[in-house]
């Protein structure tokens, strides 16, 4: 196998599956609302894959140049959220729970189907060996560990209980009443708390320990040996 480096190609990569990863996020938090019993996301023409129709200029564009220029280990972004209302939702606590986990649910399911991928391309080892099916083998490989990677960025990012993060609705639905008040009156410093979190670091350590062994396990050590010898 050649070694791979960082390149213009990683970057598309890395680009290219952060956009897919955001947009199964937000697509799925609309769909399961609609099945719920909101079609506020249905009628605002969000329930598509187009990832053009989620993508924020700030989240899904300047904070992962950010993040990559600055060299931080944990590459995340984020797409405009999906409208819901919540109170459409037929089982308002239940609904409430199953929306907000919906697309860190979704996120996983795609981590794992890519390691499954993944593990899959290093059984053929005639496709790395044959010079043309090289290049494109570690392409696909390097697109399948790179979605794993950023759907566990994606999916343990979001279950942080600070608003607007999706752990922090759940958290404020099974919270007593008045420890649920308080976290709404903090969703609008949520962001600058979590831009303080991640340029001292602190969010880097909180998600790199749940992050390390959820790659490991999707995956698998032969794969994550693999990925740090193509991409580093």
């Amino acid at each position: 196998m050649m070694a791979h480096g960082f390149s213009l190609n990683t970057l598309v990569i890395q680009i290219t599956t952060l956009l897919f990863a955001v947009t199964i996020h937000e697509v799925a938090h609309g769909w399961v609302a609609y099945r719920l019993g909101d079609p506020t996301a249905k009628w605002a023409g969000r329930l598509t894959l187009n990832p053009v129709k989620h993508l924020d200029p700030m989240g899904s564009v300047v904070l992962p140049l950010m993040l990559l220029f600055f060299r931080s280990p944990v590459i995340f972004g984020y797409a405009k959220p999906v409208p819901v209302n919540f109170r459409n939702l037929r089982d308002y606590r239940k609904g409430t729970v199953l929306v907000s986990l919906a697309g860190v649910s979704a996120n996983v399911m795609v981590a794992l189907g890519c390691g499954l991928v993944a593990q899959a391309l290093l059984r053929f080892t005639f496709l790395w060996t044959n010079p043309l099916l090289n290049g494109v083998t570690l392409d696909c490989f390097l697109v399948m560990a790179y979605s794993v990677i950023i759907n566990c960025v994606l999916a343990v990012f979001n279950l942080i209980p600070i608003p607007p993060l999706d752990g922090s609705r759940v958290l404020s639905v099974v919270l007593p009443a008045r420890y649920a008040g308080s976290m709404a009156r903090i969703e609008r410093f949520g962001m600058l708390i979590l831009f303080f979190l991640l340029f001292t670091g602190a969010l880097n350590n909180i998600i790199s320990f749940f992050l390390d062994p959820a790659i490991r396990l999707f995956l698998g050590a032969e794969g994550l040996s693999v990925f740090y010898r193509l991409a580093m």
